[in-house]
């Protein structure tokens, strides 16, 4: 019968928890358990390079950095587009906090690769952090099957581009002083109130992931108890089934010593008895040959 749905996702988040040499026996595995029309699916996953590998890690190990990170990556994008669009935003602010998550994140990413004994080559560490600096993809989290690289503008296209000033028509005559009414002020934009705001919007987000995370987590982490349940459950009744069989060899034992034990008492009288016999017997042939001999000797 084929897995469950959300069992199946499960088993296939934790083969991109396993350790990479381990990612392919695991994955045939997995497909030839699965059967059904998902086998092939399964069997198609594709082996996560080292640098993916990594990321992917950094996705399941450290959810708290992946969360920041993304909620970085994504402000930032925000205000890309604000500003594209024609709104005030700082452009700049949001790319260092984003440059910050990325090198906290690269610096997680790369003490999990000498965790596991993988060595961090300066190509490997350049596409690593490469790969975290254009996250988030098109992959599920936890899930990459190869390097990422940038999208540059093209995570922009299609916002609309606000127009840029047009030239400034020729001036009408000023009226006079006592009718010119003053004009209105543009409204300033709060400065602290926007941070506050962009602050408390990546919050929520991390919570969310956080939560998201913690979700997916729990779920792997019941079905992980259930299988075990089940092991465990298989594992008493096979010492039971061996219980069973040892009481009916005791049994059966106990009977072949007491037949035995019967046999050899029945035996040790025939013995006896024998031994009882044979005496007589003797006695019996003593005694004739003392009449033959006297009478052999009367004879004489």
């Amino acid at each position: 019968m084929a897995m469950a749905s959300r069992g199946l996702e499960t088993e296939i988040d934790r083969l991109y928890q396993l350790p990479l040499a381990e990612f392919t026996a695991a994955r045939n595995a997995l497909a030839k358990q699965t059967g059904g029309s998902e086998a092939a699916r399964i069997k198609g996953l594709t082996k996560p390079p080292l640098t993916a590998w990594a990321v992917n890690q950094l996705y399941w190990q450290h959810g708290d950095v992946w969360n920041d990170l993304i909620a970085a990556a994504e402000n930032a994008r925000k205000v890309h587009r604000a500003v594209l669009a024609g709104r005030s935003a700082d452009v700049r602010a949001a790319g260092k906090v984003h440059e910050e998550a990325v090198e906290r994140a690269l610096k997680t990413t790369l003490a999990l690769l000498a965790k596991e004994d993988h060595p961090a080559t300066d190509a490997t560490r350049h596409a690593v952090a490469t790969t975290l600096r254009s996250l988030p993809g098109a992959e599920p989290p936890g899930r990459l099957t190869g390097a990422l690289q940038p999208a540059g503008f093209e995570m922009l296209s299609g916002l609309p581009i606000a127009a840029g000033p047009s030239r400034a028509p020729r001036p009408a005559p000023e009226p006079p002083a006592s009718k010119k009414s003053a004009a209105a002020p543009e409204p300033k934009v709060d400065a602290k109130a926007l941070t506050k705001a962009r602050h408390d919007a990546a919050s929520t987000a991390r919570a969310l992931r956080d939560a998201e995370t913690a979700a997916r987590r729990e779920e792997f982490e019941r079905v992980r108890t259930e299988r075990e349940e089940k092991r465990a459950e298989e594992a008493v009744d096979k010492a039971r089934d061996a219980v069973a069989r040892a009481e009916a060899e005791l049994e059966s034992a106990q009977r072949a010593v007491q037949e035995a034990r019967q046999a050899r008492k029945a035996a040790a009288k025939r013995a006896s008895d024998a031994q009882e016999t044979l005496v007589d017997a003797r006695d019996r042939a003593e005694a004739a040959a003392t009449a033959l001999t006297t009478l052999e000797g009367g004879r004489r």
